[in-house]
Formats: structure tokens, C-alpha cells, sequence
């Protein structure tokens, strides 16, 4: 008896222990609104899982961001994709909170970063490290407002806990902001996967959608039969409460005849293993049909640390004549939980579909260096671009690189490299590498010239060629007029453009000095706060300078009055 309440005792302290592996009292909200939430940590997206939670801001900018606990400003970042305006806080208790798509920082902190962006005449001002004790903060101080910058996003707050030593990214749930939620995780589709080439379900050797029958919360399948080496993947998402978004799930777990075999959640990762989240989804089925299927095995490659007692590799060698009960088991932060159940019977059959292999002349070995050339357009492949050895389809037609196709997920990037001895010097400065996997537009590559060749570097496989740009960025829609008064405004608007290679570089002087112009990526619009500075006199000259990225280059000049 004794024994076993010591037992008891102990499994009781454990789970407390790990219950309490985080504080959960520790960090208020940042906002001062009710939690709802558009993204969840670690939901899957393209080439990375979902560092932080998405707080919906009511469609709104400008709602006051709060220090969720006393610190200091470790980091801040203006860049015009990722993250936009984004300001780190780093807290005594060894962890370090983020707050992303800001539309500006609160008082002392805008004022610092705007002399940067000044000294540094850019509006991106690269990561900047504040010291220590040069910008405290208190928990609750508003230190930022909400936005929506970085990028094409709509307003809300991206925010992230960071364990400071080790830069790897927790679920923040895990520390108290929570969201009441009570709604079971939805299944889309079910797939089989044949792993290896004598693997047979129902036949095949080619993966299948398994069809799903659904009652409540628990989905099942017809019997199936299979032979050989065999793994499943699922299609699926979770809602909270009373949003709509179609949200990532917590846990998804394999049971073989009541034993779990697989197992993975999204507690926490680094963002150096986040991109081998092209090797949990089917990347050729996301790259064909947008839509997201997790596997419940590990591919060899995969170096993600979020699995957890995994028996082979989450793969099923099945054996001819026996039973097999499968149950993957889907669950939210909040536990609530949906669950699979695919009845197996080994038996061997008779292909009925036979995937046929894959053989050109074009073959990567893996862990080698591969160059192939064609019709004056060459491609480079450092040894380990790819996960596995394939073989690669090549064509060159009226100057297009078929570089295969854009379902084959890369590890590193390669190079394109196009032959330019056919171009004079003039028509060679308005070159430019261009993805033109989308039939609407095309794509534009960090392009780099040397003697002879235009090259460029990508880990996106597809169609690519060389394109002209001779045309001038584009700038309109000023908000005032040559020679009009601006004394009642506060800001000074104008628009951009470019139709082709895409705007590399824009500068704004006022009186010949250089002043700082935000830039609204999807409206276009840039804006110069006049409260930035005092204007001497009360005639001006506004000057902006558009640059596109082969060097095309717009000026527009305009005269305007202010007192």
C-alpha cells in the first residue's frame, strides 16, 4: 500500500513538474483586447512553421502593444517584408518576447529608431542591438502600436517567446495566454503511401486518398489491404471559438494496435530545422494542389526535433495475413481531439496501378556536385541541394529553363546562369533573371552580371528566363500640387511603382536634405511625417528618386508652401 502511494506521489510531482515548466503567471497580454487569434504557433506554412501567434486587432492599426513583462529593448528591426516594424524584449527570467507588424514604436523607442533610419538615410534599418540599460521597459508600458507592415498582411499582432540563450521559439500558450476553445480539430483527407517500390495498398503502388466516413468527432475508413512498407498522412485543421480560421493543430499521434508509433506536437523548434517542414508535408501533393498533408512518418532527411518516440519512423511493414488497427489521434492545445481509425489487413495482390519510374538523362546524386548545361543556360547544384537522389527533368525552348518541376523541396539554393554574348552593353545593363512559373506575371531573381553570363540563385525548381526592363518606375498621386500650400497637413503622400523588375531603391529630400518616408507596400504609398522636422521659411522643394532593380531611374520635383 505504502509503495503504492509513493507511486502515486511521484507520478502526481512529475506531472505537476512538467505542468509548471513554464511559468504561466509570469507575462500579461500584449494587448488589452480580447485574445482571438487568426494563426497558432506552429502551424505549417510555406518553407517554415508559424513562429508565434497571430492576435486579430479587430481589423484595426494602431491598438497600444504592451510590454508583457519588465525588460529591456534587446533588438528592433524596420524592414519592408518579414516581420515589418518589430521590436524584441528580452525579461530577467531567461526569456525574450517579440512583437511584429507594428505601425510604430511607443514613446523614446520611435524617437531612437527614427535617428537611425536618419543617420543610416534608409528606411530599413537592419537589425539594431540596443544595449542593456539604454531602452527599459516595464510590464504594461505600450512600447508599440499595432499594424499590418511587413509585406502584403492585414493588420494584427505576430507575437513570440523566445528562450533568450537558445533562440529556440515555445508555443506561447504554453505560458498562460490562452483562448477559450472547446471545438475538435476538422479532417480534410486522409492519404496511404506506399514507401517503398514493393509496397502495395489496394493494389497500388501509387498513393491513394482514403475515402472517410465521419461520426462526431471520430473518422473511419473501409478496410483496406496493404503489403510491405506503408505510411499515412493527414489533411487537417482546427478552429477557436468563434473565429473562422482554419488554425494549425497541437499533436497528431499514430496508435498500431493500441501502441503509439508515431507522435509529434508543436512545443517548441528552432528556426534552423524549420524548413524540414517540406519533408513532414507532402511537398509534391502542396505544390500541385495548395493543400497541406502531414505525414505520420519520418522521411531519413528529416532533422525536426518536434517528434517524440517514434518506432520505425512512424512506417508500417505490413505482414501478410495479419490485422492491424491504426488510430491517429488529432488534438488542439486544449486537448480536444479527433480521431482516425483505418482497419489493415496484410495480403499480398497483384499490381492493379503501377507508378512508373522516373529516368532522364539528367540524374542528381544527392551528396554530389552536379552541373549540367543546355542551349547557353548552365545549373549548379552544391552536393546536399537535394534530400534524396532524383531524377531531373531539363529543357531549354525559345529561351525558358525547365528546370523540372516546383514539387521538390531543396535544402540549399543553386545557380542559373544564362550566356550574355549575344547582348551589347546597353541591352545588358536592362537584363534581369525572372521566375515565370506563374502564367500572369513574372517573377523577378536577385539578378548578378560578370563577363559573359547573367546569373542568379533560387531553391525554387521551375521555368526561368532572361527578360528586359528599359521601362522607368512610376510616381504618381501626390497629395498636393505643384506650388500649393500643405500648412494643414500632417503628412506628405506620394505613390510608387514598377511594372517589371520591381523597386530597388527610393530617396526623398526636402530642400536637398534627405527625409524619412515610410513605405505602405500594399498601398504603394509613401509618407513623410512633417512633424519629423521644422521646415525653415515657407517655400520648399520636394525631390524623390525611384530606382527599380536593373537601374532604371524615375525624379519627380514638385514646388509646395508651408508655415
Amino acid at each position: 500500500m505504502k509503495k503504492c502511494f509513493l507511486l502515486l506521489l511521484l507520478l502526481t510531482c512529475f506531472v505537476g513538474a512538467s505542468q509548471k515548466k513554464y511559468p504561466t503567471d509570469y507575462f500579461r497580454s500584449p494587448l488589452d483586447i480580447p485574445i482571438v487569434l487568426s494563426g497558432t504557433f506552429g502551424e505549417l506554412r510555406s518553407n517554415h512553421f508559424h513562429a508565434g501567434m497571430d492576435i486579430k486587432t479587430q481589423r484595426r492599426n494602431g491598438l497600444k502593444v504592451y510590454a508583457t513583462a519588465d525588460g529591456y529593448v534587446s533588438r528592433i528591426k524596420v524592414a519592408l517584408w518579414g516581420y515589418g516594424k518589430v521590436i524584441y524584449v528580452t525579461h530577467p527570467n531567461g526569456y525574450t518576447t517579440v512583437y511584429a507588424h507594428l505601425s510604430k514604436f511607443g514613446d523614446g523607442i520611435q524617437e531612437y529608431i527614427k535617428n537611425i533610419q536618419y543617420k543610416k538615410k534608409s528606411y530599413e534599418t537592419g537589425n539594431i542591438f540596443p544595449k542593456e540599460g539604454e531602452l527599459p521597459v516595464k510590464k504594461g508600458q505600450v512600447i508599440a502600436y499595432s499594424g499590418s507592415t511587413g509585406g502584403f498582411v492585414a493588420p494584427h499582432l505576430h507575437y513570440e517567446i523566445r528562450d533568450t540563450k537558445t533562440e529556440h521559439i515555445i508555443n506561447p500558450m504554453l505560458f498562460g495566454l490562452r483562448v477559450q476553445d472547446s471545438i475538435s480539430p476538422t479532417v480534410n483527407k486522409l492519404m496511404a503511401y506506399p514507401i517503398e517500390p514493393s509496397a502495395r495498398i489496394s493494389g497500388n503502388n501509387k498513393k491513394l486518398i482514403l475515402p472517410l466516413k465521419r461520426s462526431g468527432n471520430t473518422y473511419t475508413t473501409n478496410r483496406i489491404s496493404a503489403s510491405g512498407k506503408i505510411g499515412f498522412g493527414v489533411n487537417t485543421f482546427d478552429r477557436l471559438g468563434k473565429a473562422l480560421n482554419k488554425n494549425g493543430v497541437y499533436s497528431i499521434e499514430m496508435k498500431v494496435n493500441g501502441k503509439r508509433h508515431y507522435y509529434h506536437d508543436v512545443e517548441t523548434f528552432s528556426f534552423a530545422e524549420s524548413k524540414f517542414i517540406n519533408l513532414l508535408i507532402d511537398y509534391p501533393h502542396f505544390a500541385k494542389y495548395k493543400s497541406r498533408v502531414q505525414k505520420t512518418y519520418r522521411e531519413k532527411a528529416n532533422k525536426l526535433s518536434i517528434y517524440e518516440n517514434l518506432i520505425n519512423d512512424g512506417m508500417l511493414d505490413i505482414q501478410e495475413g495479419l490485422n492491424y488497427n491504426i488510430q491517429i489521434i488529432i488534438k488542439d492545445f486544449d486537448e480536444n481531439t479527433t480521431e482516425i481509425k483505418i482497419p489493415v489487413i496484410g495480403k499480398k495482390s497483384e499490381v492493379i496501378f503501377t507508378k512508373k519510374p522516373d529516368t532522364t538523362a539528367y540524374k542528381i546524386v544527392a551528396n554530389k556536385f552536379q552541373k549540367f548545361s543546355k542551349d547557353g543556360i548552365t545549373i549548379a547544384f552544391p552536393k546536399n541541394t537535394f534530400y534524396e537522389d532524383v531524377y531531373l527533368d531539363f529543357e531549354v525552348t525559345n529561351g525558358v529553363a525547365k528546370i523540372h518541376r516546383p514539387n521538390i523541396p531543396l535544402d540549399k539554393r543553386y545557380t542559373i546562369t544564362f550566356d550574355s554574348t549575344r547582348y551589347d552593353q546597353k541591352d545588358l545593363d536592362h537584363l534581369y533573371i525572372a521566375n515565370v512559373n506563374n502564367k500572369k506575371y513574372a517573377n523577378y531573381q536577385n539578378t548578378r552580371k560578370k563577363k559573359n553570363k547573367v546569373y542568379t540563385t533560387t531553391k525554387t525548381l521551375g521555368k526561368y528566363k532572361l527578360l528586359t526592363d528599359k521601362q522607368k518606375p512610376r510616381i504618381y498621386n501626390p497629395n498636393f500640387k505643384n506650388g500649393s500650400w500643405m500648412s494643414n497637413h500632417n503628412y506628405l503622400t506620394i505613390r510608387i511603382s514598377d511594372a517589371q523588375s520591381g523597386i530597388k531603391t527610393y530617396d526623398a529630400f526636402i530642400d536637398d536634405e534627405w527625409v524619412l518616408m515610410e513605405y505602405d507596400l500594399k498601398r504603394k504609398k509613401l509618407s513623410y511625417d512633417f512633424r519629423d522636422k521644422k521646415l525653415v521659411g515657407s517655400k520648399h522643394i520636394f525631390k524623390l528618386v525611384v530606382s527599380d532593380n536593373v537601374g532604371n531611374t524615375n525624379t519627380y520635383t514638385a514646388t509646395f508652401y508651408r508655415k
